[in-house]
């Protein structure tokens, strides 16, 4: 179980002053010109040794993905773009950085844009969160006011910019190349790659583009060492992580974690367990809506990390942990989440356009029990035609759900059918 003086997080539910004077206080802004005297390559190798993956819930290595912006800063600029879109179902935890813990996230996209020569960076929001994107404006004008961003950053010489955009509301837009799309004013569609955004991003110019969380832990990484943050979790999966726990617990809540802690222990050390007890626990979704749902043997014994996740078939994702008991209908829950990637959907791509609405549509007749027994089958095949065949992830995470619900409950999804077929 974490330390509590291994958090990197230390205001996440805002119960202490989330301005400049509080958030000094809890150590962030300080010695970072120090920092940046580390230098570009100091930075990005540190954040390499840390093992720190990124937290949006690809899981590719975070300081790999600096490392691909070009060395030298031509005639175009470089830009990082911090993506605060945060659209995936069941997953709050961006929002709580953004609300109560903003310092801590300019602060790191200061570090992080220096080391790979960006002057400006770009918070793309989600519109709805209006609140977190006040909250963050203040913290960001805090900053310029003190002198810690703007010409002179931290009194080091380095002229850094730092920007909140509120996105639309678009599910699509937590895609890295649509997000830049909608930040250039344009309709947020995935774009095809190659070029990456490394080499063609936001406005043509070298981009990276990173989640929220894993911008924000960089200064804290910093400051305490690369080896103190990879002692942390799991090898390959090393360090702290913000996850949610929602659903059927006793007390929902959003906690920092070590990578690896067992989802069982996650859930009855911090959400107060299941309703009911441990033995009502019918299935998990362990990562944000997107991850195929795990039975009760599975979470019985899996860990939280990425390579433990992908070993039993699903995913560490965001690390949203949707808890559902016995009364839940798996069926009808997994038809919502199809609903809802059907109607997010750019439709951009075939496959994607076309498959989501057959499968909420099979979905949809599979809850009522109106389909035949062979259309599951048929509903697997049209998953594994949309998966991987899209610009994007969201073709597969639309079928991964499906596909997890059909490994895992297929003789229940039977029973529905033939006993709605005696019925009739």
């Amino acid at each position: 179980m974490l330390q509590d003086q291994d958090r990197i997080f230390t205001n996440i539910y805002g119960l202490e002053d989330t301005s400049l004077k509080g958030a000094k206080s809890r150590g962030d802004w300080q010695k970072t010109k120090s920092l940046l005297a580390k230098g570009r390559d100091g930075i990005v190798n540190e954040i390499k040794e840390s093992g720190l993956r990124g937290r949006g819930g690809a899981g590719f290595g975070t300081g790999m993905k600096w490392s691909f912006m070009p060395k030298e800063v031509g005639e175009r600029p470089h830009y990082l773009v911090i993506n605060a879109d945060e659209g995936e179902p069941g997953t709050c935890k961006d929002r709580e950085i953004l609300r109560n813990e903003p310092h801590k996230l300019i602060e790191s996209a200061l570090l992080a844009s220096f080391a790979m020569g960006a002057h400006t960076a770009y918070c793309y929001v989600r519109g709805e969160f209006l609140r977190e994107a006040q909250a963050l404006q203040r913290a960001v004008d805090e900053a310029y006011a003190a002198g810690l961003i703007g010409p002179d950053a931290c009194k080091s010489g380095y002229k850094f910019d730092f920007y909140v955009h509120m996105g639309a509301g678009a599910y699509i837009c937590g895609e890295e190349s649509a997000l830049i799309e909608s930040l250039e004013g344009k309709k947020g569609q995935p774009r095809m790659k190659p070029p990456f955004p490394a080499n063609v991003g936001l406005y043509g110019c070298p981009t990276t583009v990173n989640n929220v969380e894993s911008i924000a832990v960089a200064s804290t990484i910093l400051r305490r060492g690369a080896s103190w943050f990879a002692g942390l979790g799991k090898p390959n999966n090393t360090g702290t992580k913000l996850f949610n726990i929602s659903g059927h617990v006793n007390q929902p809540c959003t906690v920092e974690e070590e990578m690896g802690v067992p989802l069982k222990e996650l859930i009855e050390k911090h959400a107060g367990g299941v309703i009911g007890g441990w033995d009502k626990l019918q299935a998990i979704i362990p990562g944000g809506a997107s991850v195929p749902m795990l039975p009760k043997s599975i979470c019985e014994t899996v860990t939280m990390d990425f390579d433990s996740l992908g070993e039993v078939k699903s995913g560490l994702g965001t690390a949203a942990v949707m808890v559902m008991d016995q009364s839940t209908d798996l069926v009808r829950a997994i038809c919502r989440l199809s609903r809802f990637y059907k109607h997010e959907s750019c439709g951009q791509c075939t496959p994607c356009r076309e498959g989501t609405g057959w499968m909420w549509r099979m979905m949809e007749r599979i809850a009522d029990g109106s389909a035949n027994i062979d259309e599951i089958d048929l509903l697997e095949e049209v998953t594994r035609q949309v998966e991987g065949h899209t610009i994007c992830a969201l073709g597969d995470a639309a079928a991964w759900p499906i596909q997890g619900l059909l490994k895992h409950f297929r003789p229940e999804i039977e029973k529905r059918l033939s006993d709605k077929t005696e019925a009739a």
